[in-house]
């Protein structure tokens, strides 16, 4: 097999058009592509360089289908809860919400299309509920998506699984020990790459005080 083609080679073009693409084609992804992948994924930096990673690739249809079935069953759960209503942001947030929403709800019910799931999952030394539990997962994630990306491959971070770990774990021969951390869907986009809805670096940043701004 020849080795994957790198579609943008351009680091910050990589970074200002990678979005969430939840509407992919049912497409083979060659297996070079997905560990490329995880190469890049692999070159994040871990606590202490433990590497306490590791990629859990789900291509069988009918794991990828029973997956699917528990995924839609959450996301209903958490629309039904009110998850997603925001009627008080302004028109230009509201719009982007808008879109978020119904690419979400789409891929709730069409994950098992996706030719490929990625679980990045993360071998725990404890049960740490701690926010930097995942400070040695989540930039290995980015990694794996920002490889994805410059490939011209769609994902999407999500962690609406965990709602049915336990199933998911006895499905897929996970041990207890191991956080499944996030489910990768990955394949060729319906879509087009691009910006997405982003807030002004100056609206987001304070120097040397909490709410303190520039000039």
């Amino acid at each position: 097999m020849s080795e994957p083609v790198v579609v943008e080679p351009n680091f910050f073009e990589v970074i200002g058009t990678q979005r969430a693409m939840r509407r992919l084609k049912p497409d083979p992804v060659p297996e070079e592509y997905i560990k490329r992948m995880i190469w890049a994924a692999t070159r994040a930096p871990s606590g202490g360089n433990r590497q306490g990673w590791r990629w859990l690739v789900v291509t069988d249809p009918a794991k990828k289908k029973q997956i699917q079935e528990w995924y839609h069953e959450g996301w209903s759960r958490a629309l039904a809860s009110g998850y997603g209503n925001r009627p008080d942001l302004p028109p230009d947030e509201a719009a982007s919400n808008e879109r978020v929403m119904k690419s979400a709800t789409y891929l709730s019910e069409h994950m098992h299309e996706a030719p490929v799931l990625i679980f990045a999952c993360a071998l725990m030394g404890g049960p740490s509920t701690d926010i930097t539990a995942g400070s040695s997962i989540y930039p290995a994630v980015q990694n794996l998506m920002l490889a994805a990306r410059a490939l011209g491959l769609g994902t999407a971070l999500t962690t609406v699984h965990r709602g049915r770990q336990k199933e998911v774990r006895e499905l897929l021969g996970i041990p207890d020990s191991v956080e499944t951390a996030a489910l990768i869907p990955v394949g060729w986009p319906r879509g087009k790459f691009g910006a997405g809805f982003r807030k002004p670096v100056e609206e987001v940043t304070y120097w040397d005080s909490w709410g303190a701004k520039k000039g």
